[in-house]
């Protein structure tokens, strides 16, 4: 199994299939055999109409920063040394504001994955929390693990955000 700073990623058969993949530089999301939808979040059911068939399906990778967090206080030692870091809610160009439930205006769905966000220049280190803010654009970009597997995670882009980004007020320190 592959560890990465002492935490292994691939414990769960479920998740072997998208570490494998972002072995080979891809990412992946699952696709539902029955209603076509994508999600972000892995599963054995669909959580749109409950069905149990699906695939792996390659994504591009590239979005928008939908929320973040900045984490104070690692859970997982793995990341302690990272502290504060910041972990995004990305919004993949893929699905982005899908009707869904029989296509009701009022309802969409998009396809939106978690991660941790990187500096642009050197993805072992954290992006600097100064420079992450909602509305930004954001690529997949992959950290080697052993056993040929990787661990998909984010960093910025120059491509111009597609309105003014949001930050959260600065915390005390």
């Amino acid at each position: 199994m592959a560890v990465y700073k002492g935490f292994d990623v691939a414990a769960d058969p479920e998740h072997a299939g998208y570490f494998e993949a972002a072995g080979r530089g891809e990412l992946v999301v699952q696709r539902c055999a029955e209603c076509g939808l994508l999600r972000g979040q892995i599963g054995a059911a669909c959580p749109f109409c409950t069905c149990l068939d699906w695939a792996w399906e390659p994504v591009a990778g590239t979005g928008v920063i939908y929320s973040y967090q900045v984490v104070a206080r690692a859970v997982s030692p793995a990341f302690a040394d990272w502290v504060p870091y910041p972990v995004v809610l990305v919004e993949l160009d893929e699905q982005r504001g899908v009707p869904w439930r029989g296509g009701r205006e009022d309802e969409s769905v998009s396809l939106r994955k978690i991660a941790n966000l990187v500096a642009r220049d050197d993805p072992s280190r954290p992006e600097d929390e100064a420079n992450v803010a909602i509305g930004l654009r954001v690529r997949v970009c992959f950290t080697k693990l052993d056993d040929g597997l990787a661990l998909p995670q984010f960093r910025l882009t120059d491509e111009p955000p597609e309105h003014d980004p949001w930050r959260a007020p600065e915390r005390n320190r």
